[in-house]
Parts: structure tokens; C-alpha cells; sequence
């Protein structure tokens, strides 16, 4: 079922009320803090409940050691890979992101992030989406479901002292590196009917992930990073793909990135199917991997700025153009996993949160996360399925009542562009014609407004309807 334009309340009934806290009274306090958080997106618990008993019991709550990160999130995750198991084709992103808390220098239990001198927590997330449609421009029309997988954790700082490992004993502990594909290993058995990929950058090409990808039945797309040799032939994979033929080009809209300028590129593709060495572990060395190898190059990049060079390793075919052109566009919205840690910091403020200790934090990132994703599904429909009609009961009867009052009701009814515009011009978007689709700050700055105008219309009916009954009586 489709949480994304239900009301809080029943949205915080679905997402939460199924976790297995020990005791029901915990899993009901679970989905009244989740209620509070979605209506208020501000990230800490002190604005979310101004009323000191309530904000008494949800510290308390995310006090017990019972009420973990992986205990909040599993029936969601639950639920999610179910859903992946009806008719379809499905995208299983994967990225880590590290949340900084460096500022809350009375939070205990934190690990070293960034440089080394930060201070947070590290966030492994494994995100399905749906393909819907694809355009005729070959790239995917998306929709998320949310989360197959989460993990989060502290890094320990290692001792300096310590002497250095050789590849035996480093493959032979356990390994940060382990987490790429980990999630994989929690799928229910693939049905005929349903194709899984999963999709990663560079940090996870290893061997184990191709590996766990081969023994649940999921294709790949996995950008290279290791210069591979070839079982077969002395070269590696990127020289092997380079004297391929081009397939065909194509231009993409390129974003703005810190290091490079937003641009239409003109890109080049070339394909190869590789037969790569396996690698080495205690024990032996692996069976070689056949793969098929991707290049993607940018041709006649403006000057100064670096052209894009991908290499994709992948189980999907790509002896033809269209195939190799929608394994790139696949590969691209990776992107979508980036718009989610954005909704988490820029919109769900996660780490905004002055909670002590890292087992807190973690707990309360545990329901944030699932609001990230609300959110973010709620921006990709409205880009991705504009027309889709808004049902006012699922939505809100008072939050579309008062959108209908503040802007009018659109021609043809509320739909999911016109509701996400609305909310972001509560937050102060100004919704002219060159501004362009709006940002999560807006969007969550009017959702929390839009909130408070649904709580204040509530108390008011509510206080009515006492007066009226004490009236008749």
C-alpha cells in the first residue's frame, strides 16, 4: 500500500504501529511520536511536543534499550520487500551517507566522521524504486516504495599504534565493506514476474557484491572503480571496453555538481562482454566473473571543465544501442537515493537532534528516514505522475479544505503537482514561472504550516461541537 498522500495520522498507523517494541504500550507511544515528527519536521523532539509530559515519555521511549534503529524500521522494510515481489521491474539503490553531530558535544557514543575530526553517526541505505514508465527518451519514470534495508552506525577510532594488517588478516575480520549488497540477503525469494537491479557507485565494486546479487537473482549496475584484470587476456576491463565500437550517443541534462557546471552533455556508448579474474580470499581464489562492461564518455566537454567517464559493470545485456541507453539511464537515477539523504538533512532536519547518546539518535533517525521517504515519493509523483488526482479523504479533508480557501481549487481538481506547489507556497515559494520546482526547505516549511492549520481547524470544530452539545442539552 501507498503511504505517501495519507493523512499523518494513518500514515503513522501503517509505517509504525507494527514494530515489535516488547510491549504494546511502547509501539503506541512509537506512532504518536511519529505523528508529532511528521507535523513537525524541525528534526528535534523539543518543538515536535511542547507539552512537557509528552516530550517526558517520548525521551523516554527512545531512552529503552528495546527501542533500536532496526526494531522501528523493520516492518517498514518488511513491508517493502514484499512489495517488490509483485509484477514489475525494481531499482535497489544503495549509498552511505554520514549524518554530523560534531556540534552536540555532550552526545556520547558518536564515531569519527569526515576527516577524522568530526563527529556522527554513518547511515547505509538500500532504497527500491519502481520503474512505472519510460519516456521515449528511453529513461525510467520512478516511483519509491522505501526502504529494503538500513543500517547505522558509529566508526571506532582505530589505534595508531596498532601494526599493519596483511590482505589475510584484513579480508578475514569483519569489514565496512561488507555492508554493499548486505540487504540483499533479506529478500524473499524473487518471483517470475518481478526483475530486481541493484545499483551502486565505485565503493561498492567488490566481489562479494556481485556475488550476493548472483545468489538472490538480481541483475547489477555497478559503477567500476578496481582496474580489473581479465581472467582470459592481459588487460584490464577499462582498456578491454575502450577498443569497443560505439553503440550510439545520446545528450542528458546535467546537473550542477560542486565540482562541475550544470550542461547538456553529449555522450558516447560502448559495450564489451569481459570475462574479469576472480578475486582473492582466505581460502582460495573466487570463480572468474562474466559480466558485460559499460562505457559512457562525454564527447567535445566545454573547456575547463572534466568530461564524464563512467564504467558500469553489469549482468544486464548491452549488445544494442536502446539496451545499453537504458542501462545508463537506469544507472542515473542514483540520483534518487542523493534527493533522499537531501529530504533527510535539508527537509526532515536529522541532524538538527540534541539527543545524548548515539543508541538515541539512531532510534529517532529510525522514524525520520521513513518520513524522508514520504516526502521525497511526494516530490517524485508530482514531477513524475503530475495529473494523478489527490484523494481528500486519504489526504486530509481540512488540509485540502484550507489549501481550496488560501489558493483556489485548480481546473479539474487537486492533483499531485498542484497539492506539492501549494505546500511549498506556504513555505514561501513563489510558484512564478521561471522558478522552477521547489526545494525541500520550502516544501517542509509549508507542510509544518499546513499542519498547524489542520491542527488549529480540528481544535476549532472540536470546540464547536462541545458548545453545540452543551447547547442542546
Amino acid at each position: 500500500m501507498r503511504t505517501t498522500l495519507l493523512n499523518s495520522n494513518e500514515w503513522a498507523q501503517l509505517e509504525f504501529s507494527s514494530a515489535d517494541l516488547g510491549d504494546a504500550r511502547r509501539g503506541k507511544r512509537l506512532v504518536q511520536v511519529a505523528f508529532a515528527l511528521v507535523q513537525c519536521p524541525s528534526g528535534t523532539l523539543t518543538q515536535a511536543f511542547p507539552d512537557w509530559a509528552e516530550l517526558k515519555a517520548a525521551y523516554r521511549l527512545f531512552s529503552n534499550p528495546k527501542v533500536s534503529h532496526e526494531k522501528i524500521l523493520a516492518s517498514h522494510c518488511e513491508r517493502t520487500r514484499q512489495s517488490c515481489t509483485e509484477p514489475g521491474e525494481y531499482l535497489l539503490i544503495e549509498d552511505t551517507s554520514e549524518l554530523d553531530y560534531s556540534s552536540h558535544l555532550r552526545c556520547q557514543g558518536l564515531g569519527q566522521i569526515g576527516n577524522e575530526n568530526g563527529r556522527g553517526l554513518l547511515l547505509h541505505s538500500t532504497l527500491v524504486v519502481q520503474v512505472n514508465a519510460w519516456d521515449l527518451n528511453h529513461c525510467p519514470e520512478v516511483q519509491v516504495l522505501g526502504l529494503a534495508g538500513q543500517k547505522c552506525w558509529t566508526r571506532i577510532q582505530e589505534s595508531t599504534g596498532r601494526k599493519k594488517e596483511t590482505q589475510r588478516q584484513r579480508l578475514g575480520r569483519a569489514r565496512e565493506s561488507q555492508r554493499w549488497a548486505e540487504a540483499l540477503n533479506q529478500m524473499p525469494p524473487r518471483p517470475k514476474g518481478a526483475t530486481w537491479i541493484y545499483l551502486a557507485d565505485r565503493e561498492a565494486d567488490i566481489y562479494e557484491t556481485f556475488e550476493r546479487c548472483q545468489h538472490q537473482q538480481a541483475d547489477f549496475i555497478v559503477r567500476a572503480q578496481c582496474k580489473r584484470v581479465l581472467a582470459e587476456e592481459d588487460q584490464s576491463v577499462f582498456e578491454a571496453v575502450a577498443k569497443a565500437r560505439v553503440l550510439g550517443s545520446f545528450e542528458i541534462d546535467w546537473r550542477a555538481r560542486p565540482e562541475r557546471t550544470a550542461r547538456v552533455a553529449k555522450l558516447e556508448i560502448r559495450a564489451v562482454e569481459v570475462s574479469l579474474r576472480g578475486a582473492y580470499r582466505p581460502g582460495g581464489t573466487k570463480p572468474a566473473l562474466r559480466l558485460t562492461a559499460v562505457e559512457v564518455r562525454e564527447v567535445d566537454a566545454p573547456a575547463g571543465e572534466e568530461p564524464i567517464h563512467w564504467l558500469l559493470l553489469t549482468s544486464l545485456p548491452a549488445k544494442r544501442f536502446v539496451e545499453a541507453r537504458r542501462l545508463v539511464a537506469r544507472y542515473a537515477k542514483r540520483w534518487v537515493i542523493e534527493e533522499f539523504h537531501n529530504a533527510l538533512k535539508s527537509g526532515a532536519n536529522v541532524e538538527k537532534s540534541e539527543l545524548e547518546t548515539a543508541e538515541r539518535l539512531q532510534a529517532l533517525v529510525a522514524v525520520l528516514v521513513v518520513i524522508a521517504v514520504r516526502l521525497l515519493n511526494t516530490k517524485l509523483l508530482a514531477r513524475f505522475d503530475p495529473e494523478r488526482p489527490v484523494d481528500a479523504e486519504s489526504f486530509g479533508p481540512e488540509a485540502v479544505q484550507i489549501l481550496t480557501a488560501r489558493f483556489g481549487e485548480p481546473a479539474g481538481g487537486w492533483k499531485y503537482a498542484s497539492v506539492l506547489i501549494a505546500m511549498a507556497r506556504l513555505g514561501g515559494f513563489l510558484a512564478r514561472r521561471g522558478d522552477g520546482n521547489p526545494g525541500w526547505i520550502t516544501i517542509w516549511r509549508g507542510w509544518q504550516r499546513l499542519m498547524t492549520m489542520v491542527d488549529g481547524l480540528l481544535s476549532l470544530e472540536k470546540k464547536f461541537a462541545e458548545i453545540g452539545t452543551k447547547r442542546c442539552g
